[in-house]
């Protein structure tokens, strides 16, 4: 049986590492490297890191770019674990210099919505298992729809039509994040799934409003879930990630990695 993941996410806010509420408060908890080493230390499975900085202008974002670079460029450096970099992916040779320095996948999202075939030109570039498709939900009546520009903008276009894009494009696998529950430590919305379960065809992602570690218990029985992924409880406890998967073992949940610590020789 092929083992489940569970994710950290870094959300980084002009790269001071924030946690957030519903896609809209931010509050700063730290020095990215610094939390970057424990988690290196701690064996976790995967980082995601993503860039919420709401840009101001062109210039601004070339700036930002080049920050973005050079922190990459030190994430590598401590890194012993795979990491997948986003936030403002908009062009090929972006994918390009992020992964030369040291990002192993790359997570699109809002620039898919004004060029869908930037999915499937990044996928062939660089191979469909390194995109990550980034969807950002929100319940409007009863459907669930998707969201742009950090949650910003409500696309119109329904969870269900945009997974089937993004997998004809070449997606090789799907974050969803409900907006609803960032933050909220009420758990995941497994709602979400029903209206894709039987669409999902890579692996799947999936994020918003953990609590307890008992709500990634939950999101490992579901099985279209692949990965769960969490930003805020992580930072709340030192040796977060032993502490979720340790919970997770006693709990008779076996199809994950045991928990472990780096062990430098």
């Amino acid at each position: 049986m092929k083992n489940k993941r569970i994710i950290p996410i870094f959300l980084l806010n002009e790269f001071k590492l924030v946690q957030s509420r519903n896609f809209d408060h931010f509050e700063p908890i730290g020095n990215p490297l610094i939390t970057l080493k424990r988690f290196s230390e701690w064996m976790v499975d995967e980082l995601i890191y993503l860039n919420i900085t709401r840009t101001k202008n062109a210039t601004h974002e070339r700036s930002e770019v080049k920050k973005f670079i050079k922190l990459i460029q030190q994430i590598s450096k401590y890194n012993f674990i795979p990491i997948t970099i986003g936030g403002k992916i908009n062009n090929i040779n972006l994918i390009y210099n992020y992964l030369k320095n040291g990002a192993d996948k790359i997570a699109i999202n809002s620039h898919a919505f004004k060029d869908k075939k930037f999915i499937n030109k990044a996928a062939k570039e660089f191979g469909s298992q390194c995109i990550v498709v980034s969807i950002d939900v929100k319940k409007i009546g009863n459907k669930y729809m998707v969201f742009k520009n950090n949650g910003q903008i409500n696309t119109n276009l329904t969870l269900e039509y945009w997974v089937n894009e993004v997998q004809s494009e070449g997606a090789g696998e799907i974050l969803i994040n409900s907006i609803d529950r960032d933050g909220t430590k009420k758990g995941y919305d497994f709602k979400i799934l029903n209206s894709i379960k039987n669409k999902i065809k890579v692996p799947l992602i999936f994020c918003g409003g953990v609590g307890h570690w008992n709500d990634f218990k939950l999101g490992l029985k579901k099985k279209e879930i692949d990965a769960v992924a969490a930003s805020n409880i992580f930072h709340h406890f030192d040796q977060s990630d032993y502490l979720a998967k340790d919970y997770l073992k006693k709990n008779n949940i076996q199809n994950i990695r045991p928990p472990s610590f780096f062990e430098f020789k």
